[in-house]
């Protein structure tokens, strides 16, 4: 297609969605293969989807779960980190992590960001730290690999336990090492639009046996004590994952160079049609991110343009059925964390990087003409509300 071409008309009014998951015949054949045992909620599967993740990322061990935020919870209580405690992480983080936090009673300490990368900054994090501290909560956000080799020294000489939020960096790697590995344990997240999706789930990795063993334990029963009505070593949550999932998930993880690989095609169709337009800037890449898979498409907006103009460039692509988002809100800025004395002015960066980022439809069934109209939009809404705002 002709770029210029009036996308309008051939778009004929089409739902481009934010996220669509990348399912194939495999997939079903794996979902057919559990609706056709015996065990639809343990089993083989769960146990494969665990060994060959825990591979990929290059873990020793996977314990899956039914939910993101109850495998966080349950990573935070077998680390030993419960009421008082306190965490340094950055705002600019999966919503999620916060809300986990407070229902932990746990403390968290937030330290601004790195403006292009949005990644938490190392060079703030130590002098945050105090006695009360236990633990350095670091993400990559939107699959940008956060500055591990500084996170890790620092966790090191303090003596803290590193979390890993790989939520949002499937296939993404750190000075030629993929995130996952860093860290005691790391967290990643199978809902949409994660590259790899099962529905729900997510999955801990890490290389500490204990770690992994404890995990099981607070999760779910044995397979021993599944054949008792009475037996129980301690209370657990019953939150695994389900056989359905995890067939979901062994076939993605099967497929997911391939699926990186149409989503990294769609990304270079974004970078054709934005290239040199003032007042949006593409994503950034850092020299240490040897590799990057973006979870969303996130673009910055010029300095002077508002959270309120970012807003009317999201209302303006809706209308010409665009799915579109903010692409953070700042966890400072939250209710439950407004009500512990946060406000906004804390973390000036993080702040300004929430009010000018706008997260754009990416999955691998984008094609290049609806790529091609959502720039389009996009270039034209910001015109209409703040043209040629330099981004720099």
């Amino acid at each position: 297609m002709t770029p210029g071409l009036n996308c309008g008309k051939i778009m004929n009014g089409k739902l481009i969605k934010f996220s669509d998951p990348d399912m194939t015949s495999r997939e079903l054949e794996g979902v057919y293969r559990v609706l056709g045992s015996s065990d639809f909620s343990g089993g083989a599967e769960i146990e494969a989807f665990e060994r060959d993740f825990a591979r990929y990322v290059g873990r020793k061990y996977g314990v899956s779960f039914s939910g993101a935020k109850v495998a966080f919870y349950l990573c935070l209580k077998a680390l030993g980190l419960g009421k008082g405690d306190t965490v340094i992480l950055s705002a600019c983080s999966w919503r999620e992590t916060g809300q986990v936090l407070a229902w932990a009673e746990i403390v968290p300490r937030f330290v601004d960001i790195d403006y292009w990368s949005m990644a938490i900054e190392p060079s703030k994090i130590e002098k945050e730290i105090t006695p009360e501290v236990k633990a350095i909560i670091g993400s990559n956000p939107n699959g940008h690999p956060a500055d591990w080799q500084q996170l890790e020294k620092i966790a090191k000489d303090h003596s803290l336990f590193l979390i890993e939020d790989s939520t949002e960096a499937i296939g993404c790697s750190f000075k030629g090492r993929r995130v996952g590995s860093f860290g005691i344990c790391s967290l990643f997240d199978f809902s949409q639009p994660s590259a790899l999706v099962t529905g729900r789930g997510a999955m801990i990795v890490t290389d500490c046996e204990g770690l992994a063993s404890l995990l099981r334990i607070l999760r779910d029963r044995t397979a021993e004590e599944r054949q008792s009505v009475v037996k129980s070593r301690q209370p657990y949550l019953g939150c695994s994952m389900s056989g359905l999932e995890a067939a979901l998930g062994v076939a993605q993880l099967q497929r997911i160079d391939e699926i990186l690989q149409k989503r990294k095609a769609v990304e270079e169709f974004y970078s054709h049609f934005l290239c040199g337009f003032e007042g949006i800037k593409d994503p950034y890449v850092s020299p240490q991110a040897t590799e990057v898979h973006w979870f969303s498409y996130v673009v910055h907006l010029g300095t002077r343009f508002s959270k309120s103009s970012r807003d009317a460039i999201i209302e303006d692509l809706r209308r010409e059925n665009i799915e579109a988002y903010p692409y953070c809100h700042p966890l400072h800025m939250t209710g439950w964390a407004i009500e512990r004395g946060m406000r906004r002015g804390m973390l000036p960066i993080t702040e300004r990087v929430a009010d000018r980022t706008i997260a754009l439809p990416f999955h691998g069934q984008l094609s290049f003409e609806e790529v091609e109209f959502i720039v389009k939009n996009l270039k034209e809404a910001s015109l209409n509300v703040g043209a040629g705002a330099a981004i720099y």
